[in-house]
């Protein structure tokens, strides 16, 4: 699957994708990730791609002809077919774990155009009839976080980036599974806690112990109270 983000700080990425278990997707080649700098698509010596909205206002807004160059740029390499183009707005559809596996399932390529600043000019979305996302009810001072978060819960749904079996214990996964089959998703929830080494943890002069189900090893007694765990 391939990544390919448009933004004014591609070098914001290198360390986060540069490591852990995205950066091995990488190297096994399961996953692709180019980081484009839009100032390379402006055509004034100054490599302008902000000006003032229109109609008054505070903060400065990206020019839509740098944005649509480089995703010109970008389609060229990879094609429009089975392409998804988002812009991350606050003002954007919420992002969720159903709408990482959908994309993980029925795309090849997604594209993300990062704002800054006071947004993106409003025809970019029009013309590219692109999707806008947010990743929370809140405002950030970039789309550049952003996109690190949904590459994240994307990239790793890919087949052979985590075990298929440590995907299935996590929150949410059994709920979108069931919900696909259009079976009941009563019984699913968030995933269950889970404990290690030692025993009994000793913290503020106060003991924390390990369920003691959890050191039974009657695996049907664990599993139920796993199961009990899940439901909210």
């Amino acid at each position: 699957m391939r990544f390919d983000i448009i933004t004014v700080f591609p070098e914001i990425f290198d360390s986060y994708f540069g490591a852990s278990i995205i950066r091995r997707a990488q190297q096994k080649k399961l996953v692709e990730i180019h980081a484009h700098n839009l100032r390379d698509f402006a055509l004034d010596k100054h490599k302008k791609v902000d000006d003032r909205p229109y109609g008054g206002g505070a903060g400065m807004v990206l020019l839509a002809e740098p944005l649509l160059r480089a995703m010109a740029f970008v389609t060229k390499k990879i094609g429009r077919k089975k392409c998804k183009v988002v812009i991350l707005s606050a003002k954007g559809k919420q992002f969720t774990q159903a709408m990482a596996y959908t994309w993980a399932k029925k795309y090849k390529n997604i594209v993300f155009i990062t704002g800054r600043y006071e947004g993106i000019d409003e025809r970019v979305k029009k013309a590219l009839r692109a999707e806008e996302v947010s990743i929370g009810p809140y405002v950030l001072t970039d789309g550049d976080v952003a996109v690190m978060t949904i590459v994240s819960s994307v990239a790793r749904l890919v087949p052979g980036v985590i075990a298929f079996e440590s995907l299935q214990e996590e929150s949410h996964w059994n709920t979108l599974l069931k919900r696909e089959k259009g079976t009941d998703t009563k019984e699913t929830g968030l995933e269950y806690p889970h404990y290690t080494r030692p025993e009994v943890l000793i913290y503020g002069g106060k003991k924390y112990r390990v369920p003691k189900v959890l050191l039974s090893g009657d695996h049907k007694k664990i599993e139920e109270w796993r199961k009990r765990q899940r439901i909210h």
